[in-house]
């Protein structure tokens, strides 16, 4: 029998999916009811607790379930959360999202619930929460912090651009499927001839571009941290293509990525989520249109097609590879070690190949990029390949 008298842990997982979430949950699940505790799942990150009602009365399987071995290991060789996600930001409620029961309580065009969320997290019994998810969701994670809640953090993001750690759930998955499905798109470029300009994730760092285009999956690559030069990106591709035998020529874009002509992001539409965000999407649209039009400036007149791809959730979706199933089960026992040590208010991390803690606010600090003088040639709009010799894994993500 499994005793739970050291307490209650609740887990949440916010903002986008990606693989690795799910083992994350089962490594903190099964070990903190083998240490004694009952365990929670919030389910749509923090809806789950903006929407929950402090009632006994009142059903609230749409917000919690109770997590087991059994229910765990179901999920937890699978991609996705079963736990649900969501973008809400409890500190930023717009008006027609708070929950009818807040409404007589909560009617500004923009509200901070944080006292409910507060209330709620007394009326679960919760004594340690453990948030997984990028630096949105952690950031009001440390903001409960504040508040004096228990918390130990995880980092989540395709982008792997949360500070304070070299690594994040969900991106080794993605650098596999970029180069993967880079490689399947090649038989459709080279076949006719084209260019291939593949759109990729990467709103602030250019690490999903970087790190394939340095595997070998791209000729070139466009990353958020330097304004490309379009007319010298047509230059390049088209010396690529000529040299290679089934005259192609792959570019990598970052849908963070900007031309030097024209310094704003591409958004797929005006409408923003509560952490201020536009979706991103259609530089790369963008950028294979001016590459047509430009070709024959520098192919002797003749004009060259283009292959456009946006990958998309095609890389955050299915199983997480090796990376992605190892590194969630290190993160869940590295936090129960901290829950058991009471080191609250910490975010779990890698630092250099060793598995680490910082401080929760460390989500708060300088961004994570691209060092561009260290890792991107901008001439050559390329990854520069200087000496290995000490790096750490994924080459240039111990940066900060």
């Amino acid at each position: 029998m499994t005793n739970t008298s050291k307490g209650t842990i609740a887990i949440l997982t916010g903002g986008g999916d990606v693989p690795g979430l799910n083992p994350a949950i089962r490594a903190i699940t099964i070990r903190a009811l083998r240490e004694g505790y009952r365990v929670l799942g919030i389910r749509r990150g923090w809806a789950g607790l903006v929407d929950l009602i402090p009632d006994p009365n009142a059903d609230n399987s749409e917000n919690v379930q109770e997590l087991s071995e059994a229910v765990v290991n179901r999920a937890g060789r699978t991609g996705g959360t079963f736990l649900h996600t969501s973008r809400t930001r409890p500190s930023h409620l717009p008006r027609g999202r708070v929950p009818t029961h807040l409404a007589e309580h909560y009617n500004d065009e923009i509200n901070d619930i944080t006292p409910h969320i507060l209330k709620n997290l007394e009326f679960l019994g919760v004594d340690v929460l453990i948030p997984i998810g990028g630096d949105d969701t952690l950031s009001y994670a440390a903001r409960l912090h504040d508040c004096g809640v228990p918390i130990v953090a995880m980092p989540k993001t395709m982008d792997n651009d949360v500070p304070g750690t070299d690594y994040c759930i969900g991106f080794s998955t993605c650098v596999t499927r970029t180069i993967e499905l880079t490689h399947r798109l090649r038989t459709s470029a080279g076949s006719h001839e084209r260019f291939l300009v593949i759109e990729v994730f990467g709103r602030y760092a250019g690490f999903t571009a970087l790190l394939p285009t340095m595997a070998g999956a791209a000729d070139r690559c466009v990353i958020p941290e330097f304004p490309v030069d379009i007319e010298h990106l047509t230059e390049l591709l088209t010396y690529d293509r000529n040299r290679h035998p089934s005259r192609y020529a792959v570019v990598l874009v970052s849908e963070g990525a900007t031309m030097a002509h024209h310094p704003e992001m591409t958004f797929d539409s005006d409408e923003t989520d509560m952490f201020g965000h536009r979706k991103l999407g259609g530089i790369g649209d963008k950028i294979a249109a001016a590459l047509k039009e430009l070709s024959p400036k520098y192919n002797n007149g003749r004009r060259i097609d283009v292959v456009n791809q946006r990958l998309g959730y095609l890389v955050r979706s299915g199983d997480p590879d090796a990376m992605d199933s190892i590194v969630p089960m290190a993160f869940g026992n590295l936090a129960l070690d901290l829950v058991l040590a009471r080191q609250y208010g910490r975010l779990v991390s890698i630092h250099k190949g060793h598995y680490d803690s910082v401080p929760i606010q460390a989500v708060m600090g300088q961004k994570k990029f691209v060092d561009v003088q260290k890792y991107y040639n901008t001439e050559r709009l390329r990854p520069i390949y200087d000496s290995f010799n000490g790096k750490p894994l994924f080459i240039m993500t111990s940066d900060v």
